[in-house]
């Protein structure tokens, strides 16, 4: 399940983000215990809803279902949305560490590539990662993105510009997929 943050996923996102900190340390930008706080989530928070309000970027939970609760296990955020000509998205996601190597990512874009396509009738979802982190590429490859390119010192990672492997998926080759056609040609 996937829903925009809440205050009273305050808790689990503490716990999960404080107990994963060092599996998420190589991929992540550099952020600290004060990151934690209480208060910079309710403004996350706070900014999540605004973004999504305005149609500009949308942060989610991913959540498994527990009975009659939830258990959080990471974030997607879709960033940049740009109109007019270009119609594209930036994906972005996380895990927390006892839910990593499960499928539950993979799962997880699924479940938002739909809500890009058809909900937000965009046209491209870009993505970038780490060229050493072989479960991103995964999970990418597993719902149809193709490997667009390489960019150089790309994003700070860690507190340094590390380089990134580009990865695209166009609508025409997401419904492709869906229908199960294989070596979609553009």
């Amino acid at each position: 399940m996937l829903r925009l943050p809440v205050m009273r996923d305050y808790e689990p996102w503490y716990r999960l983000r404080r107990e994963s900190q060092d599996f998420l340390k190589p991929f992540e930008p550099r952020w600290s215990e004060a990151d934690l706080a209480r208060r910079v989530f309710a403004m996350r928070v706070k900014r999540a809803r605004q973004e999504a309000e305005q149609g500009t970027d949308f942060t989610f939970f991913v959540f498994l279902p527990d009975g009659r609760s939830e258990t959080l296990v990471g974030g997607i955020t879709l960033s940049n949305i740009r109109r007019r000509a270009a119609q594209f998205v930036n994906l972005g996601y996380w895990m927390g560490q006892p839910y990593a190597g499960k499928g539950l990512m993979s799962e997880a874009v699924s479940v938002t590539l739909p809500f890009i396509f058809d909900t937000l009738s965009l046209h491209r979802v870009h993505a970038a990662f780490l060229p050493t982190n072989t479960p991103s590429r995964r999970v990418l490859e597993k719902n149809g993105f193709v490997e667009e390119g390489y960019a150089e010192r790309y994003l700070q990672i860690n507190g340094r510009w590390e380089d990134h492997v580009l990865m695209g998926l166009t609508h025409e080759r997401w419904e492709a997929e869906r229908m199960g056609v294989r070596h979609w040609v553009a």
